[in-house]
């Protein structure tokens, strides 16, 4: 790079940054800390662990936004000094240094960019992930797994924590069903770019003959409502069933029919938890998943122009996918609302879903 198109690019930054201190109202949010903290050292603090945890929450949430920016500032400053030693000096090694620098906090001012535009109702909020095979038996199925293992990768990257709330393993390979609980800032508000059919096209494993199979899978993402949500659920409305837990083995597997499966009769909408070995957590946790969904259903009624909310039910099947998958014969994985393609399937597959998800939400945004 000349040094003329260094300082051009440090001025960009330089405005993004001002940008950002104008709308976060940084003064606002360190007194908001600073009254929590005071809360949070009273003596009746934890009388309310609720209570207690969701001030817990904020204030690391908040800490993080406004630390964050923090670090961006320095970092600016640390670039805008290294430019004047190099315009000075012409030392090649140092300006080589400075452009890698300053190309990594144009990566992260993109990201804190996104961050900050997380602003929907429930994007804050954790996330309920579900993963359903479509036709297609065996090979479907372990196409669930493989995505599973993408998410969980995903999460983990993210440092989110993960709750298996059902899990219905495959009779030969892969699974049937699973829903996840994934905790994290803005967990909801990344995950519901993955709302959709996944396709995957490649030689499938399972047939000797070595054809090339393709698979479905339909992934849906709801945000997780909390108790402050009130939404009736009638007992004549609902329909409960128990039965034993099954999976692959560890957690999933107990010896009582603690596994709760709860169909709510008006709206045909069912769910389903055995990640406790107590059936009544089971339930309660059904419970709090169903009030998610029925709120969900409840503002696609009123409110048609937030139907990303729960986002569009398709057939799984030909047509209807949000992204494909393809290993053979070619490897490329595309997304076909942003039309990124990524030709790096294994590292996707390794939990590398920034690049999709940060283009589906800025083409939502803008």
């Amino acid at each position: 790079m000349e040094l003329i198109e260094i300082k051009q690019d440090l001025t960009k930054m330089n405005n993004r940054i001002a940008e950002f201190r104008g709308s976060l109202d940084l003064e606002e949010k360190r007194t908001r800390i600073a009254e929590l903290e005071t809360e949070m050292v009273d003596s009746d603090f934890w009388n309310d662990q609720q209570k207690a945890q969701k001030i817990i929450d904020e204030v690391n949430n908040l800490k993080d936004l406004v630390q964050t920016f923090d670090k961006h500032v320095e970092s600016l400053e640390d670039l805008e000094v290294s430019y004047e030693l190099v315009k000075e000096e012409e030392d090649q090694e140092l300006q080589q240094e400075l452009e890698q620098k300053l190309t990594q906090l144009t990566e992260d001012l993109n990201q804190f960019e996104l961050y900050m535009l997380l602003s929907e109702p429930y994007d804050k909020s954790n996330a309920i992930l579900e993963l359903h095979p479509g036709a297609g038996g065996t090979e479907s199925q372990d196409w669930a797994s493989m995505l599973l293992r993408m998410y969980t990768r995903w999460a983990e990257k993210k440092n989110f924590k993960l709750e298996t709330l059902n899990y219905l393993p495959g009779e030969e390979a892969g699974v049937k069903s699973v829903t996840l609980l994934i905790k994290g800032h803005n967990a909801y508000g990344y995950l519901k770019a993955e709302k959709g059919v996944h396709r995957l096209v490649r030689i499938s494993p399972f047939d000797s003959s070595g054809r090339r199979h393709t698979s479905f899978v339909s992934c849906e993402v709801t945000p997780e409502i909390d108790d402050g949500i009130d939404i009736e659920i009638k007992n004549e409305e609902i329909k409960v069933d128990t039965y034993r837990a099954s999976g692959a083995g560890g957690q999933h597997v107990n010896t009582t029919d603690s596994a709760v499966r709860i169909t709510h009769i008006p709206t045909n909408t069912i769910v389903t938890c055995q990640s406790e070995r107590s059936q009544i957590k089971n339930r309660e946790q059904a419970l709090k998943m169903l009030k998610s969904k029925l709120y969900q259903i409840e503002i696609d009624r009123q409110q048609a122009e937030l139907s990303e909310i729960r986002g569009e039910q398709k057939e799984i099947g030909w047509g209807s996918q949000i992204r494909s998958y393809v290993f053979h014969p070619y490897s490329m994985i595309k997304d076909h609302r942003t039309d990124l393609e990524m030709g790096n399937t294994q590292s996707v597959m390794d939990g590398d879903l920034d690049p999709f998800i940060d283009a589906y939400l800025r083409q939502q945004m803008y």
